[in-house]
């Protein structure tokens, strides 16, 4: 246990021990990636405040697939529709988005890292208190919400929900502050970890950063119109002009009089989640000044450098591998070919009811280009490896296409940490590079060689020299082991009971 410069305890050895008899069988290893987080989005003053919502959230798709939501304000009551499923499957049909009425309207899109995937979990989460209707959606992940949970159930409050985000309804509506603003700020106040969150209220929208700027939240300009979303790519959609991030610990209050900012966390250095960069974000958005694209394709050009095959063809896996790819080819003057194509229309509910079948699952959102593989020494670009079953799957098939050799380049470093801040990663000990070393994960995909991007070659990828104090740091910790924050539900040493973990963790 130690303390970093910010005065937050980190750790680095208090989870499960490392599983060498990780076998892609398994049950837990059928699943090898990175689960975004949740998206939101919301408007204040627009006469098609709904419509506008759905579409920002159709923009964010990409941040959760498991269930979408909108509640709007028409000046006298609220309006909410919550579904299972896709934002284009559900908000679609005029009459959905007629009900939804109002000039004031909030939005998320969820993937669920805490909480089970129930509709009561679905946000946004709505509520009455003393100043009226309150509704609120949440990306990331609060690391005392078990706490914070069990406290506030001992002193009575009724929690319909198993999502951390409820928590701080029930802190805003014990609070005994005078305004709302006061009361808000003494809620937040009180939560830890990674939040970006935006509310409505009958007279505000309202958007908080957590005081690290961990997970992203923009604000925007629609004509006379605020907006509040987590990517610039849902202001594309909408035509909205960007303004500005909200920063790292502020709170911003919008109403018909205009915004007004408040600063009440301690001043940290901003520390923003790295997979933004590799991973979450639409390689067309804008995160923290950068190109996403531009970013993952200079991941690719560092990772060439660092890490060069003797090839006949750059193949990216995709879809999120293309950009590292791409400047991977350029670097090393290596062809770069789609050699992998993957069919955008799986559904998320088919049924693998035999080993057998399980086993070719692959396929059904991958196949290979056989033209481009055959007699080919092959170098494969992702973004990351987390258990490596899909490593093993590809690996497998472009031999079976006719690959000479079969390369693995992984443009971020190993993960070795499971994340805590929105992230869906799995427990350390079924990390891959947490049980193995380099040559132990290269015999486990049967890769004729592996290679990794440094953690200081993605720092110099964003523009920096390396990682160190003296340059600005990101959210790196699934790395690095360096938590930015306290982790109060991990370190706790009451036992909470199991109703009250909700399946946090």
């Amino acid at each position: 246990m130690f303390k970093d410069k910010s005065g937050f305890q980190t750790f680095k050895s208090l989870l499960a021990e490392p599983n060498p008899h990780l076998r892609p069988e398994d049950p837990f290893m059928r699943d090898d990636q990175l689960r975004e987080e949740c998206g939101v989005f919301g408007i204040f003053n627009h006469q098609d405040a709904a419509a506008i919502t759905a579409l920002g959230l159709h923009a964010l798709q990409h941040r959760g697939q498991e269930a979408a939501g909108i509640v709007s304000f028409d000046g006298n009551q609220f309006q909410a529709e919550r579904r299972m499923g896709l934002v284009g499957d559900n908000f679609n049909k005029r009459n959905i988005i007629e009900r939804l009425e109002g000039k004031n309207a909030v939005g998320h899109v969820r993937y669920s890292t805490t909480g089970d995937t129930v509709m009561r979990n679905v946000q946004p989460l709505f509520a009455e208190h003393s100043s009226g209707g309150f509704a609120i959606c949440h990306n990331g992940n609060l690391t005392n919400a078990v706490t914070q949970r069990r406290d506030l159930i001992r002193d009575g409050a009724i929690f319909q929900s198993t999502s951390d985000t409820e928590v701080l309804l029930h802190l805003l509506a014990r609070s005994k502050r005078r305004t709302f603003i006061e009361r808000f700020t003494e809620a937040v106040l009180q939560i830890e970890g990674a939040f970006a969150i935006a509310c409505l209220t009958n007279k505000k929208l309202v958007g908080v950063r957590d005081p690290l700027g961990i997970r992203p939240l923009l604000l925007g300009k629609l004509g006379d119109s605020w907006v509040l979303a987590s990517e610039t790519c849902a202001f594309d959609i909408v035509g909205a002009e960007f303004v500005r991030e909200v920063e790292n610990g502020e709170i911003v209050v919008i109403t018909e009089e205009g915004i007004e900012s408040y600063h009440p966390f301690q001043k940290l250095n901003e520390r923003p989640c790295i997979f933004e960069y590799i991973y979450f974000a639409r390689p067309d958005s804008i995160v923290g000044g950068k190109s996403v694209y531009e970013v993952r394709k200079r991941m690719g050009e560092q990772l060439a450098i660092e890490a060069p095959a003797d090839a006949d063809v750059i193949i990216p896996i995709p879809d999120s591998g293309v950009p590292a790819a791409i400047g991977y080819a350029a670097t090393s003057n290596i062809p770069f070919e789609l050699g992998i194509i993957r069919n955008h229309y799986v559904g998320r509910t088919f049924i693998e009811p035999e080993q057998q079948i399980r086993q070719l699952g692959v396929k059904l959102k991958h196949s290979a280009n056989k033209a481009m593989v055959a007699g080919k020494r092959v170098v494969l670009i992702d973004d990351s490896v987390v258990r490596g079953t899909t490593s093993v799957k590809l690996v497998s098939m472009m031999y079976e296409a006719g690959a000479k050799e079969v390369h693995m380049r992984i443009s971020s470093p190993p993960i070795t940490h499971p994340d805590f801040y929105g992230i869906d990663t799995p427990d350390q000990g079924k990390l891959l590079a947490a049980n193995y070393d380099i040559e132990g994960m290269r015999k486990y995909m049967g890769a004729d060689s592996l290679a990794f991007i440094s953690v200081d070659g993605i720092y110099r990828a964003m523009g920096y020299t390396k990682r160190d104090d003296e340059h600005p740091q990101f959210t790196d910790h699934c790395f690095t082991g360096d938590y930015p924050t306290r982790l109060t539900d991990l370190l706790s040493e009451e036992e909470p009971h199991p109703s009250l973990l909700a399946e946090v963790f």
